[in-house]
């Protein structure tokens, strides 16, 4: 057995777009949009139901369709960063790194040594495989997330922790940070968010943020390789559209 390979990472390795796909909350469901050919599955634990029980589960559907299960987890602890892995995900998300010291805590957690200090003991992803503790490195995936505007007031130092994959720009909470809560398209909050992106970039690493069909022209133009992208818009859209074909049909 060879360790997984990690969609979402190669792509961006390669300066190439890696579309993640969000709000895909149980494996069935993650069955039925996998010949979308996606690269990775945001599952969500900060705010949704992932956890240690179900988690094994949902990354062997990822497995299946070779998406990459990239899981949010609700805070900045090493042992649930690690844990997270060890039952399956091959990436982690991590909300409210605000600090240069709060990012390398993420490293710590999620990386073995000589990188970092991850518990010693062999993932779901690596049953069978011989060299997992020497390779495992390789394959994981490290998001921060960027969603307070102290984040943003500190990115300068933040951008200097080695071996963080992804550095995210969330809108909502950035936008509630700067006194704008629920008003995501505030000029100001949109300059902010367009800026980082673009100062995440200057300093040569991975910029990431969450998109929709409306928006994600304008955010790859701007060189945003981590497309985090919701199905409820979609599922909203089309359920609005087909009733409207229905009755403009019957009239």
């Amino acid at each position: 057995m060879k360790i997984r390979h990690n969609s979402v990472k190669q792509k961006l390795v390669n300066g190439e777009l890696a579309y993640v796909v969000a709000e895909l909350t149980n494996a069935d469901d993650i069955d039925a949009f996998g010949p979308n050919g996606y690269d990775g599955v945001w599952l969500e634990g900060e705010h949704g139901n992932v956890t240690a029980l179900n988690l094994s589960d949902l990354t062997r559907a990822c497995d299946i369709w070779g998406m990459t299960p990239i899981v949010r987890v609700n805070r900045n602890d090493q042992a649930l960063i690690y844990r997270t892995l060890d039952c399956g995900a091959m990436g982690i998300v991590v909300p409210h790194v605000n600090t240069k010291t709060e990012a390398q805590n993420v490293v710590d957690g999620g990386k073995f040594a000589p990188i970092g200090h991850r518990g010693m003991f062999t993932s779901r992803q690596g049953y069978g495989v011989d060299n997992y503790l020497e390779v495992a490195n390789e394959q994981t995936l490290l998001v921060v997330l960027i969603e307070d505007i102290v984040a943003v007031e500190n990115l300068d130092e933040i951008l200097t922790v080695e071996h963080i994959d992804v550095f995210f720009v969330a809108p909502s909470d950035l936008a509630a940070s700067m006194g704008h809560i629920g008003n995501n398209n505030h000029p100001d909050v949109q300059n902010t968010i367009d800026t980082t992106l673009a100062r995440i970039q200057d300093a040569g690493r991975i910029a990431g943020t969450m998109t929709s069909t409306a928006t994600v022209e304008k955010y790859v133009k701007a060189g945003v390789q981590f497309l985090l992208v919701g199905v409820e818009g979609w599922i909203s859209s089309g359920a609005k559209e087909y009733k409207l074909r229905a009755k403009s049909a019957k009239t």
